[in-house]
């Protein structure tokens, strides 16, 4: 199956006032695994994130040719030979099937548009992890959020990852055991620093980006300094260091 809602979300269990624990941006496939009530049990195919979802329309079939290069793209609908906004977005990452175009425009679904420019082929690479990280800088901080409206840290790394095709994992547990441990000591650019339940990247020596739940956004601190506070405010002490290269 293929999600075609901007954002799904998926919830750890399947009643209403369940606990987000993950997200899946537009054209993301998944199996399902059983159906309760008006709740699908299902597994992401990027990842084999398993979670739960509502039981909505979606589509069976989609063969993509693009992806959103923006942190978010405005959908617009077509009307009288004129484009009109809508209020709705499609997401950095999310794919897309092209129905038509015209010089400035795409259609992915019947009546709804996205501006090109917004767009990268689907099998584009994206080396510079800097410019994705640093796109996201103030997004607010959402625990199982996947995009501008709302990020956590696990998913800010892993949304470099997934734009390029490449797998990693969801959650930072799992992300700690799939990583190779960095061998020399010394802090530098790209090294993925992890703690347990909490994960960031450095931008040089000396700089850290991270989604930060207590700042409650994306943002830029020093790099011993928030190694010194988080061993300080939350008692937990880096696990393990690798870096972006290595995958």
């Amino acid at each position: 199956m293929i999600n075609n809602f901007s954002i799904l979300d998926i919830y750890e269990e399947p009643k209403v006032n369940s606990k987000l624990s993950s997200q899946m941006l537009y054209g993301e496939k998944f199996k399902i695994i059983y159906k309760k009530n008006n709740w699908l049990k299902i597994k992401t195919s990027y990842d084999n994130y398993t979670g739960y979802i509502k039981n909505k329309k979606f589509t069976i079939r989609s063969n993509p040719s693009f992806k959103i290069y923006s942190l978010k793209s405005k959908i617009f609908k077509k009307k009288n030979g004129k484009f009109k906004k809508t209020n709705r977005f499609l997401y950095f990452a999310s794919r897309v099937t092209k129905i038509s175009e015209n010089q400035k425009f795409l259609e992915f679904e019947k009546n709804k548009w996205i501006k090109k420019k917004d767009l990268k082929k689907i099998n584009h690479i994206e080396g510079n992890y800097d410019k994705i990280f640093k796109s996201f800088l103030n997004s607010k901080y959402l625990w199982g959020g996947k995009t501008a409206e709302g990020i956590d840290c696990s998913s800010l790394i892993q949304i470099y990852f997934y734009y390029n095709q490449i797998f990693f994992p969801r959650d930072t547990k799992d992300q700690i055991k799939y990583c190779k441990k960095k061998v020399k000591k010394k802090l530098s650019k790209g090294d993925i620093i992890f703690w347990k339940g909490h994960v960031g990247v450095c931008l040089n020596s000396s700089k850290f980006l991270h989604a930060y739940g207590p700042r409650k956004k994306v943002l830029i601190m020093p790099i011993n300094y928030t190694i010194k506070l988080i061993e300080t405010t939350a008692k937990l002490y880096v696990k393990k260091i690798s870096n972006i290269k290595n995958f």
